[in-house]
């Protein structure tokens, strides 16, 4: 099995145990072994620790994303729609493992994973943008970003409590901040 393809495994079957262990070293073990491996093959996999396990989640979200949106045709959408397809989707491959996803936020706001955080909020965002197709270089590369990052984390706290169906209530919010952000972006090119 190829490096990349153990983690993911180890990284799946690790959530179930998530739930109840947070990210601690036992789950990782837990996990390894459901998975088929010895304990400490989990621990081979993420030499860093669950720091790198976490990042490893994320990055595996984002990537599933992006594969997902890649089978989509959204060359009709507006961007406004696209983005939003895009962090629907971002959280839609994560809603099986909600419960890891809200104690890996948890995990992240530790002070000493801050910088962790950030870099994978970056990678996200600028994942949804490459995915939806923007080739922004100007200043609007970081623009977008910088706006991305604040709804997309407004967003998963939001999806983190939404019990209706089909996380409607996200969907709502999630489409409330774009409308926002796009009221404010129209306001500013009046000037």
């Amino acid at each position: 099995m190829a490096p990349q393809d153990m983690r993911e495994t180890i990284l799946l079957a690790t959530l179930d145990h998530v739930a109840l262990d947070g990210w601690t070293r036992r789950s990782l073990d837990a996990g390894a072994c459901d998975a088929g491996f010895k304990a400490i093959d989990g621990q081979r996999a993420f030499p860093a620790g669950m720091l790198a396990l976490v990042e490893y989640l994320f990055e595996y979200g984002d990537r599933q994303m992006a594969q997902t949106m890649g089978r989509l045709d959204i060359s009709e959408m507006k961007v406004r729609a696209r983005v939003a397809t895009a962090v629907r989707t971002r959280l839609s491959v994560m809603a099986a493992h909600r419960e890891a996803m809200r104690r890996a936020l948890s995990f992240m706001a530790l002070p000493q994973n801050a910088g962790a955080a950030l870099a994978c909020t970056y990678r996200t965002v600028d994942t949804i943008w490459y995915a939806v197709g923007d080739t922004a270089t100007d200043f609007s590369f970081y623009t977008k970003r910088a706006l991305l990052a604040g709804v997309f984390a407004a967003t998963v706290l939001y999806w983190l409590g939404d019990e209706s169906a089909g996380s409607q209530e996200t969907w709502n919010f999630l489409d409330r901040r774009i409308s926002g952000i796009m009221r404010l972006m129209s306001s500013v090119n009046r000037r």
